[in-house]
């Protein structure tokens, strides 16, 4: 029996005026993690596309515990044995935890749906993978971390021994990260083999057996964690060395350009989500929020932005009120904003890199004469912006919702940092990016601090964080529950504060 678990050879896969994956080779061991790391637009999610049946490659071959295989489809990948853990969970939030473990291979007892046999495989599972959940738990109401352990269970219910997890750690929190590994660990020693994507070093060099770097379609080395290190991979990753650790001066704050003072907002379902929140942000500083997502940060910031509702409270800009769902004004007055959801509030998908890159401006001059637009001006903007933020692009006149997750955030942080700010809002400004781009955006969010723009960092990443901020608030459940100097706390007392321990210690204190 092999003891290779999966190989690509030669896989080529071609979109108009890309080559995606120029003549792949990838080989995954059994009962090993393999990470695979590279830039935006580095083939990897392509790569992975194909070995799930997405997508066709155009060359190439693929292999299965030995065997050439033809995958049409993730019907035929399920039936190989292929797993897929997707970055963005694909489960019903109101189903429990077996009905979304079923759903789509649902067992049944002569006509009707076999609830009990459902939860047995849950409890079977859980066992015999270490993956605690309780079968009739609601979706919607456990914790992130415990939601993508219902996902891995999920592959598993399907009999994969090959499980691609895409992004697993993106909104975890240390701890959770490190139950994580502990479940993958498991999950290798029982036979099961795991391609783990990521954009974060220090986790590849914790967990994998072996690491592979692609740039530009092509794999370009494969390594081990004993044979490397973050310095290494990131330049493997580029092509030249990267700094990261961002350098910086301490701050020295100037007048409050943001005062947040007992805010009060609600949820979707109209309940409380930010509770009587107080903070201010000064001129040439960075107060970074940290906290486990669904904890208040998005409804803080989209109020904060004009695109939320108030119940009660008060947001000053500039020492004067703000009114309420006023984007233009904020815009006007000096605010800039890097949404969580780049779709959904950062880009219209359907609109031209060029006419992105001036949505805040399109109306002014130089991109605007009257009612006139400026085409010129308009496509010199976009020219320059392009190369200086290094959007990979055919042309400028692409739309937006054609390009990767990574450059649509350049184009918006290109908008953006291209405009000049009192204030800039970045929440998760550097999510779904590699190291290159980390590498950049961070330089340029420390030279508008020290220009004296006011910072607000919304971030789930504690190296961000930590990395970034002057000061750090902590959110947990819709309140700040701490507020830290940076360089005075540690990343584990900041776990803990995110998972809502050691808050009692941290007021004290």
């Amino acid at each position: 029996m092999s003891e290779i678990a999966l190989e690509v050879r030669n896989i080529v896969k071609r979109f108009p005026g890309v080559l995606a994956n120029d003549h792949v080779n990838f080989v995954l061991r059994k009962g090993e993690v393999h990470a695979l790391l590279g830039e935006n637009g580095a083939g990897k999610t392509t790569l992975m596309n194909i070995i799930y049946g997405l997508y066709r490659p155009d060359e190439g071959e693929i292999y299965v515990d030995g065997q050439k295989v033809t995958i049409d489809s993730p019907h035929d990948a399920i039936r190989l044995g292929i797993g897929m853990v997707h970055q963005h969970f694909m489960l019903v939030p109101v189903f429990t935890v077996a009905e979304n473990l079923i759903l789509g291979a649902e067992p049944t007892k002569g006509w009707s749906l076999d609830l009990k046999a459902a939860r047995e495989a849950v409890r079977r599972l859980s066992a015999q993978y270490g993956l605690e959940v309780e079968p009739d738990a609601v979706v919607e109401d456990l914790p992130v971390g415990v939601q993508q352990r219902v996902e891995i269970l999920k592959a598993l219910y399907r009999e994969a021994k090959i499980l691609v997890l895409d992004e697993p750690t993106a909104v975890l929190t240390p701890q959770e990260v490190e139950e994580l590994f502990v479940i993958m660990r498991q999950l290798t020693q029982r036979g099961v083999s795991i391609i783990f994507i990521t954009h974060k070093l220090k986790e590849v060099l914790a967990i994998a057996d072996h690491i592979t770097v692609m740039r530009r379609g092509k794999v370009v080395g494969t390594t081990t964690p004993a044979e490397t290190d973050e310095a290494g991979l990131a330049a493997m990753m580029v092509g030249r060395q990267v700094v990261l650790q961002v350098e910086k001066t301490p701050a020295k704050p100037g007048e409050v350009v943001l005062e947040v003072e007992n805010l009060e907002v609600e949820d979707e379902r109209g309940l409380p989500a930010v509770d009587g929140v107080s903070f201010e942000v000064r001129e040439g500083e960075i107060l970074g929020i940290a906290g486990v997502q669904g904890n208040g940060q998005t409804e803080l910031v989209e109020a904060i932005t004009g695109l939320r509702h108030i119940r009660n409270g008060h947001i000053r800009l500039g020492g004067q009120e703000a009114p309420e769902r006023a984007p233009r004004y904020l815009i006007e007055h000096g605010m800039g904003h890097i949404p969580e959801d780049r779709q959904k509030h950062g880009l219209v998908l359907s609109y031209t890199i060029a006419d992105n890159l001036v949505l805040c401006t399109y109306y002014q001059p130089p991109f605007a004469r009257g009612l006139q637009r400026n085409q010129a001006a308009i496509v010199e903007n976009a020219e320059r912006l392009v190369n200086q933020f290094d959007v990979r692009t055919p042309s400028i006149f692409t739309t937006a919702g054609s390009l990767s997750g990574g450059n649509q955030q350049k184009v918006i942080v290109a908008r953006e940092f291209s405009r000049p700010l009192k204030l800039l809002v970045a929440n998760q400004p550097t999510r779904g990016l590699d190291v290159g781009s980390i590498e950049y955006i961070h330089k340029r969010i420390i030279q508008m601090r020290d220009q004296g723009v006011a910072v607000l960092l919304v971030s789930a990443e504690l190296d961000e964080i930590m990395s970034l901020a002057d000061r750090i608030a902590v959110m947990y459940r819709g309140k700040i529950v701490a507020v830290v100097e940076a360089g005075q706390v540690s990343k584990e007392e900041l776990g803990l504060l995110m998972a809502g321990s050691g808050i009692e210690k941290a007021r004290a204190g």
